[in-house]
């Protein structure tokens, strides 16, 4: 159960439209298989066996959904609304034998973000096991590729231990892809700065985003093992925690993702001052050059009498020569003064 799944892509699935709420749904034959079934058929299914056990995954905005959780489930209408909400913070909570839980994965469809994570609900009593979700969600068709390939889940436990699982890793993606593009961007120098700062900031707003989820996802992984109801295994304990650790990991991932973002804006920043200041510096050094020599052409172009070398042909270039030399005692001072 420790290892991730690969994706592969899950067979044709009813559509929700033609079959009430049912995206899919099936009944684990307990090999790592399942047979599948009807929205009619879930929805008064009862177990033939001990250890049968129903998977339906539903579009939670049909709009009679509700009653069916309540009426057939025995649902009460708080934990109705928690599985139907469509914002729900992540969370855990144990009634009697059922485990309600709500997680986040990563948006993979076409033109999302990732960071705008999907929700997705999940009710299980051991015998029934129904995940809810509003968008499109890669985790549970990957998870039913894999029965379909009698590859899959054996229990009620496995497959939640499973959903959650692969739910978490998947997030892994989005995480190294922030942190290579962050070491992309220390070892550009020729990029132009504010491209960089712009995405800079891009990456601290994902990062924030993603954290805002993961947190209370990790607490919600907490909370089972702490409040574990009896179809949980041993071993699926020991996976749900393996999950819970590498969620941690992921978040202190994030925090440093975060903290070397702003390492590199606060360097970017410190090089355009530096530019900024060095482009200002020369600015003034040139001014004080010009600044005598602007003040000596300036007096000499008063039109008032008695202006000296008037009447000489030869004033202009005198006049030019005692600039150039005073120019060039500029130079010499300014060296001299390590201005230069």
């Amino acid at each position: 159960m420790g290892n991730a799944l690969v994706p592969t892509s899950p067979p044709p699935v009813p559509d929700a439209a033609a079959d009430g709420p049912l995206l899919f749904g099936c009944v684990l034959d307990g090999r790592g298989g399942c047979r599948d079934v009807d929205w009619n058929t879930a929805r008064s299914w009862t177990p033939s066996r001990v250890g049968e056990v129903l998977w339906l995954h539903l579009d939670r905005m049909y709009a009679d959904l509700d009653d069916w959780l309540t009426e057939t489930l025995d649902l009460n209408e708080a934990t109705a609304d928690v599985l139907l909400s469509n914002e729900t913070r992540p969370r855990a909570f144990r009634e009697k034998d059922a485990l309600v839980t709500v997680l986040r994965g990563i948006n993979f469809n076409p033109g999302a973000e990732p960071e705008d994570m999907i929700a997705m609900q999940i009710w299980c009593d051991g015998n029934r096991l129904i995940t809810l979700r509003r968008r499109r969600l890669q985790t549970p068709r990957d998870v039913y590729a894999e029965l379909k390939n009698n590859q899959g889940p054996s229990t009620s436990g496995d497959l939640f231990t499973l959903l959650a699982e692969e739910l978490v890793i998947k997030m892994n993606r989005s995480i190294v892809d922030m942190n290579d593009r962050i070491d992309e961007m220390e070892e550009d120098h020729d990029c132009d700065i504010e491209d960089l700062l712009s995405e800079i900031a891009s990456i601290r707003r994902n990062c924030l985003a993603l954290k805002r989820y993961m947190s209370p996802q990790h607490e919600a992984v907490l909370t089972i093992q702490k409040s574990s109801p009896p179809w949980l295994s041993e071993e699926n304990l020991t996976d749900i925690r393996e999950t819970g650790e590498r969620l941690r990991r992921y978040l202190e991932d994030l925090d440093v993702s975060k903290e070397s973002a702003i390492v590199l804006q606060d360097d970017l920043n410190n090089r355009a001052q530096a530019k900024m200041n060095q482009t200002m510096y020369m600015l003034s050094i040139v001014a004080a050059i010009f600044l005598p020599l602007g003040f000596l052409t300036g007096l000499l172009g008063i039109n008032v009498g008695g202006i000296p070398g008037v009447e000489s042909s030869n004033a202009f270039w005198i006049t030019c020569g005692a600039l150039g030399i005073l120019m060039g005692f500029q130079f010499f001072i300014f060296r001299k003064l390590k201005w230069l």
